[in-house]
């Protein structure tokens, strides 16, 4: 590995906290590029469950410098108290390198955030109401605050109390709510100030360095392709880009110096939310894949909806990312299912197409085509060598494989970091 991004070839919770955590044992830096505390990455190491949302996994390795990058929004908040967290842990925190340019979330953000959603009704997107949207509402509308302006008192306070006068002017006049105080959220932010300051560095010289001195980089996303601002299921998506292209810019870094971009799928497909959903499964096939998987939001804690693997989405996911390669997540949940399905088509006015349709209306009354495997029953969490797992289970692999013409490289057959097949 010398410079490998990882992201979510669906809806996200593909399991890339276990995938990223995976490859950054051997990483030298790990970067989020994106996204802020609305994702959740689950590690599970032994007994005990670590759930990470802003901090990149490689906090967790003692050589490894874990970054967070100008594409990121930041609660700085929930940080501390992450932070705070994983130094009860005995993990050194201290290495972690936080971009300048990144923006931070404002407790108005998370308001607007609440307020804006609950005003949608049924048309809600569901938004985690972390303050996320909002706050790179305001970074395009370059009125954001950035965590280098906490180093310049003044200039926090000046950017606080202008913002503040124009969410006020929301605030009253349309939610009907009562005006927020600056003074209080400067005060709040003034015990953030020395965590800025002892963490700030310039990240994109940072990586640079590190390329250009042969280190080994893994660029890690949030969220999924699917939830992409521009290329997935608007508007029921997240705030930001979360596919390949944003790895360099969300970092600081050339995108000539990415070598290996792998995507990250689950056996089947999930998704948290409202959105189309071609194959989702209300019945007892979905309720057993939510069981058996554990699907419920680490960040949220919402129940997913689930469904058999969408290959024409995944398809879509290898086009836009330049995926070289894919890691298969949660296959031993498929263990025990006599019948297994793959999505090949989307027949939608009595035609039948292959590639992923750019109108939202075509993805909410497609009906999906399928070809059908025969299932296995054997327990595969064990399973270290690919030629020891079922006939059935290499067969609906191999079928992935041809249709979207991308090596699957790694499969996932449980939830702890050692639960893996490298092939």
């Amino acid at each position: 590995m010398s410079t490998t991004v990882v992201l979510g070839a669906q809806w996200g919770d593909e399991g890339k906290g276990k995938v990223t955590d995976f490859f950054a044992s051997s990483a030298d830096f790990v970067v989020r590029f994106q996204g802020g505390n609305n994702a959740g990455h689950t590690i599970v190491v032994g007994d005990e469950k670590l759930a990470l949302s802003l901090t990149p996994s490689g906090v967790l390795y003692p050589n490894c410098i874990p970054v967070i990058g100008s594409g990121c929004v930041i609660d700085l908040g929930f940080l501390k108290e992450e932070l705070e967290m994983l130094n009860e842990r005995n993990v050194n925190t201290e290495k972690l390198a936080i971009s300048p340019n990144a923006h931070v979330v404002m407790p108005y953000h998370k308001l607007l955030d609440e307020l804006i959603e609950e005003s949608l009704g049924e048309n809600k997107i569901g938004t985690t109401k972390k303050g996320i949207g909002p706050c790179y509402a305001d970074k395009i509308q370059r009125r954001g605050i950035r965590v280098q302006d906490l180093l310049n008192q003044d200039l926090f306070e000046k950017k606080v109390k202008a913002n503040i006068e124009e969410t006020n002017l929301t605030l009253t006049k349309i939610y009907n709510k009562r005006p927020l105080v600056a003074e209080e959220i400067i005060n709040e932010f003034k015990s953030y100030t020395d965590m800025v300051t002892n963490h700030i560095t310039d990240t994109s010289l940072l990586i640079d360095k590190a390329i250009k001195d042969g280190k080994s980089i893994l660029f890690e996303g949030a969220q999924g392709t699917l939830l992409d601002i521009d290329h997935g299921t608007y508007p029921f998506v997240t705030s930001s880009n979360t596919s390949s292209g944003n790895a360099a810019v969300g970092s600081g870094v050339g995108p000539k110096n990415i070598d290996r971009i792998v995507g990250v799928t689950k056996a089947y497909i999930s998704r948290v939310g409202s959105g189309p959903f071609v194959t989702e499964q209300k019945n007892e096939i979905g309720d057993y894949l939510i069981e058996k998987g554990a699907e419920f939001g680490v960040v949220t804690g919402r129940r997913r909806r689930c469904g058999w693997l969408d290959l024409i989405s995944l398809k879509y996911s290898v086009r836009v990312n330049s995926l070289t390669e894919l890691f298969i997540t949660k296959l031993d949940v498929l263990s025990g299912l006599d019948e297994l399905k793959l999505c090949i088509g989307y027949n939608t006015e009595n035609k039948v197409i292959t590639d992923y349709p750019y109108e939202l209306t075509t993805l909410e009354s497609a009906e999906p085509v399928y070809e059908t495997f025969d299932g296995w029953s054997d327990d595969i969490s064990s399973v270290k060598n690919y030629d020891d797992l079922p006939a059935n289970a290499k067969t609906y692999l191999k079928a992935i494989e041809d249709f979207i013409a991308v090596p699957i490289t790694f499969i996932s057959v449980g939830p702890e970091r050692t639960e893996n097949i490298i092939i």
